[in-house]
């Protein structure tokens, strides 16, 4: 099967309306793209934060639309100036489900840990391996954020200890953690599918009878040994007393998904619960770790 993939440019303000037209219109998909290399950081809880310039990218069955046609009535509807760089091309379809592991390759953390895809597995004396797979749900160790905090887990004894993982995502750290010696874990998010997604995580690494996973309101606080909270600089100020909350006296906090310009003032909210030691940084994040006083 193939498809006719249209795409355009269009404003912010617009980018909304003209994916409900396109859908109108019968699209099969409709995806927003940033068209500038422009970063957008820290909506707020239930904002959908999009480019300034957006590219937005339809996707029709091949033979049950006409490009030209609905070129037509796309330009009807919207002012010509408010479009650009419009383009239609055949897309053949393909095994999309495997398509990423050309870009997704088994991961090295502190030579211990390895986190691989799906019929990648890494073995070798002293390592421990994690499979994950790309979903629905942030986390695969590809991102600076998440790779901080694998390179952290991997660095230290995790033999015995309790760890909480606030913002689990795709459960990764949680995952890693139990691999390398935790006793248990707790992950927590406020998304559905990062429950679902740990769950199913924790399920194909055969650690599933070590991790609980709670949405925030489900979740009944304790003193952990090892916290970590991979959000974002924003939600982390916000609740800094929260998350210090859950550390047990002496233990140790990692906070990841920081800007190095956001460092100091994450660092500051902190203070009076934790001891930080330096930022370490890769590309432009910080990751955070410090004991509870």
């Amino acid at each position: 099967m193939a498809w006719h993939q249209i795409s355009v440019i269009t404003n912010e303000d617009l980018a909304p309306r003209l994916a409900d037209f396109f859908n109108n219109l019968g699209a099969v998909s409709v995806t927003y793209m940033d068209a500038e290399d422009e970063p957008v950081y820290e909506p707020a809880i239930g904002e959908t934060k999009i480019w300034s310039h957006t590219e937005v990218i339809a996707l029709y069955e091949l033979d049950a639309a006409d490009p030209a046609l609905i070129k037509t009535l796309i330009y009807a509807q919207f002012k010509e100036e408010q479009l650009r760089n419009w383009q239609c091309e055949v897309v053949e379809d393909q095994e999309w489900e495997r398509a990423w592991m050309e870009y997704y390759k088994p991961m090295k953390f502190a030579d211990k840990l390895w986190v691989c895809p799906t019929d990648q597995e890494q073995y070798e004396p002293g390592t421990v391996c994690l499979t994950l797979d790309p979903g629905l749900a942030f986390g695969t160790g590809t991102h600076p954020t998440t790779a901080l905090c694998l390179e952290w887990l991997a660095s230290h004894d995790l033999a015995g200890k309790t760890v909480i993982d606030y913002g689990c995502g795709s459960g990764i750290l949680a995952v890693a953690a139990i691999l390398l010696g935790a006793k248990e874990a707790h992950a927590v998010d406020i998304d559905p599918q990062a429950i679902t997604a740990t769950q199913s995580n924790a399920l194909k690494n055969k650690v599933q009878d070590k991790i609980a996973c709670y949405l925030p309101e489900q979740f009944a606080p304790f003193q952990a040994d090892i916290v970590l909270a991979n959000i974002l600089a924003k939600p982390l100020i916000d609740m800094a007393e929260q998350i210090s909350n859950l550390v047990a006296p002496g233990s140790q906090l990692v906070l990841s998904g920081i800007l190095h310009e956001q460092s100091e003032s994450v660092m500051n909210a902190y203070r009076q619960y934790i001891t930080f030691s330096a930022p370490v940084q890769q590309e432009d994040w910080i990751r955070l770790e410090g004991i509870k006083h």
